[in-house]
C-alpha cells in the first residue's frame, strides 16, 4: 500500500528531557479518502538492550531500577526488573550496549550477538531498540555495576528457570526482558 502524508502542523510541546511533538497530518492511501490525524509523538532517541547469560551457572543478569512511568501507571514502588539498556546518543548500538553493560551490570562482555531491532511502542514513541545477547563469566566482572551519576540500579543474577517463572508470575514486566528471556528459552544456548 502506498500512502501520501501531508504534514499540516508539527509543533514541539516540550524539550524538557526528550522531545514531545504535536503533529497534525493528512493521510491518503493510494485508492482512498484523505483522513486527518492529530497525534503526539515522543522522540527519545534510539536505544539498545542486552541480556547476559551464563551457560555453566544457568543464570542471567538483569537489573532493577526505579521507572517513574511505571510508578505513575500504578506500580506501587516504581521498581522494574529489566534487561540492561541505554540510549544510543551518538554511539553505534554495539558500542552503546558494551558501555551500558559495564555501567549497569559491572560486566565487560566479550562477543555480543545482535538479534534484531524492534519498535516497542510505535503508536506514540519513535524509539527503535537494538536487541543483543552475550555470554558472561565471572572473570569479566570489571566493577560492581549499579549505574552512574543519577542512576540507582540493583544488579540481579538470577537462575534462568527462575527468571522465566518471574515472567509468568508478573514479577518481570519489562517488554525487553520478556522478549530476550523468551528468545534465550527458544534458542539452544542454555542447553
Amino acid at each position: 500500500m502506498s500512502l501520501t502524508i501531508n504534514v499540516i502542523k508539527d509543533k514541539i510541546l516540550s524539550e524538557n528531557y526528550f522531545i514531545l511533538r504535536n503533529i497534525t497530518y493528512d493521510l491518503t492511501p493510494t485508492h482512498g479518502e484523505t483522513v486527518r490525524h492529530k497525534r503526539e509523538v515522543y522522540d527519545r532517541g534510539n536505544g539498545a538492550t542486552i541480556l547476559l547469560y551464563n551457560r555453566e551457572k544457568q543464570t542471567v543478569v538483569l537489573v532493577r531500577q526505579f521507572r517513574v512511568a511505571t510508578w505513575v501507571n500504578g506500580n506501587e514502588d516504581g521498581m522494574l526488573i529489566e534487561t540492561c539498556a541505554g540510549l544510543l546518543d551518538d554511539d553505534e548500538p554495539e558500542v552503546c550496549i558494551r558501555k551500558e553493560a559495564i555501567e549497569e551490570t559491572g560486566f565487560a562482555v566479550g562477543e555480543v550477538q545482535k538479534l534484531f531491532e524492534l519498535y516497542m511502542s510505535p503508536g506514540g514513541v519513535t524509539e527503535l531498540i537494538h536487541f543483543y545477547i552475550a555470554e558472561y563469566h565471572e572473570g569479566q566482572r570489571a566493577n560492581a555495576g549499579g549505574g552512574v551519576e543519577d542512576e540507582a540500579i540493583e544488579v540481579l543474577e538470577i537462575p534462568f528457570v527462575q527468571a522465566l517463572q518471574m515472567v509468568r508470575s508478573g514479577e518481570i514486566r519489562d517488554g525487553k526482558a520478556v522478549i530476550l528471556l523468551q528468545y534465550l528459552q527458544n534458542s539452544s544456548l542454555m542447553l
